[in-house]
């Protein structure tokens, strides 16, 4: 399971630290192996995240984005990105921005870095409607019910999120963005114009991606319900016919993946979450490197280590068996938001970053073990272990 899981990652990062090595010598393959290892702190919970939306969709779909997706990942974002970013800060052409990443590094330095407060605040904003979104939302199993169970109350308001995210963004707007200061220069640059459009760009992107894929979704399960009344043997109704519908549910639920247009929109809406998850990997690898080409190869192993752990998590049934995994992971992306949102102006220290995360799920998974084993032992029974088969 694991080698066949992790056997591209493998492969590739042996083939990718050959080539830096023999490109750039021991230095640049050094430079490479550490942004991969900083992708991987950075990003860890972006794999939980990525697989409780992955486990929604069928193989083919899984088999995209692990494939489509990457080179989304790694050439889209982590080499596209920032040379997009520059060329519309800076008002140049693509390719010149291609020029100035290549023949003058600390230039392009200079500009991702001013760009800065613009992703921050995408990305910070995008972020944080995902975590609002779930911790608003009544769920079943609550890991911290003493704050769970009244922001669930508080979630029943119609566009709860959507307003404490507002709020969130001017707080940030009138505060760190007022003042930041400019890189290599003294002095500071009022950015309050700059991080409010990006935040609404940020909120506008996530109402619209998760919009549409939660609409083909609730679409295609009402679709199936429609199939199941009508195919329902006579004298049969209720749960009983779903049982009876030869094991095809679960919870009222198809058990079987989106397709089709459900599939694209939510496929595209992971692909959104990987990219604001990039961000601060992305300016984090200038204070290692600023050479384009080591920062794409280094971000995009570790990139695909993501991937394949998210698979890996998705194939082992993991978040069903350690239930409070994905709580940890959401808790970890408000953290990140709040992360991003305050380094419009402050510099946060990339091991931080990396280890709220780490703490969060780490605590998430001990608190579900523990919670594993109250539940054997008032069974009288060993809790089982269901290992998911999904194609990919």
């Amino acid at each position: 399971m694991l080698f066949r899981t992790f056997g591209w990652s493998l492969a590739i990062t042996v083939v990718g630290l050959v080539f830096a090595g023999l490109v750039w010598g021991w230095t640049g393959l050094a430079v490479v192996a550490i942004l991969s290892v900083l992708e991987v702190s950075l990003s860890f919970d972006n794999a939980v995240i990525n697989a409780g939306i992955l486990r929604k969709l069928n193989a083919f779909w899984q088999r995209i984005f692990l494939t489509v997706g990457v080179l989304i990942a790694v050439f889209g974002m982590r080499l596209l990105f920032p040379i997009v970013i520059v060329a519309i800060t800076a008002k140049i052409s693509p390719v010149e921005a291609v020029r100035v990443a290549i023949d003058q590094p600390d230039r392009y330095q200079h500009l991702v870095t001013n760009a800065h407060p613009a992703i921050a605040a995408f990305g910070g904003i995008f972020l944080l409607m995902i975590f609002l979104d779930f911790i608003f939302e009544d769920r079943d199993i609550r890991w911290l019910g003493w704050l769970e169970k009244p922001l669930a109350k508080l979630g029943k308001l119609d566009m709860l999120s959507v307003v404490v995210a507002l709020i969130a963004l001017l707080v940030a707007a009138v505060t760190v963005a007022t003042a930041v200061p400019l890189d290599g220069a003294h002095g500071t640059v009022d950015k309050t114009a700059t991080v409010l459009l990006a935040g609404v760009g940020g909120m506008i992107a996530y109402l619209i991606v998760g919009g549409i894929s939660g609409y083909f979704e609730d679409q295609l399960e009402d679709e199936e319900d429609d199939g199941d009344d009508g195919e329902q043997p006579a004298g049969q109704d209720g749960p009983q016919a779903a049982a009876g519908a030869g094991g095809g549910r679960k919870n009222g639920k198809s058990m079987v993946g989106l397709a089709g247009k459900a599939a694209f929109f939510v496929f595209l809406y992971l692909e959104v979450i990987d990219a604001s998850f990039s961000f601060d990997g992305v300016i984090g690898a200038f204070a290692i490197t600023n050479q384009i080409f080591q920062m794409a190869l280094g971000l995009g192993i570790g990139a695909l280590y993501i991937r394949s752990l998210t698979v890996y998590l998705v194939r082992k049934g993991t978040l069903d068996d350690y239930v409070y995994l994905e709580h940890g992971a959401h808790y970890a992306i408000g953290a990140l938001a709040v992360i991003l949102l305050v380094t419009i102006k402050y510099e946060v220290n990339e091991v931080v970053t990396g280890l709220v995360g780490v703490v969060l799920i780490a605590a998430a998974y001990f608190s579900s073990v523990v919670r594993n084993r109250r539940h054997g032992e008032n069974s009288g029974e060993p809790g089982e272990r269901t290992e998911v088969t999904s194609g990919v």
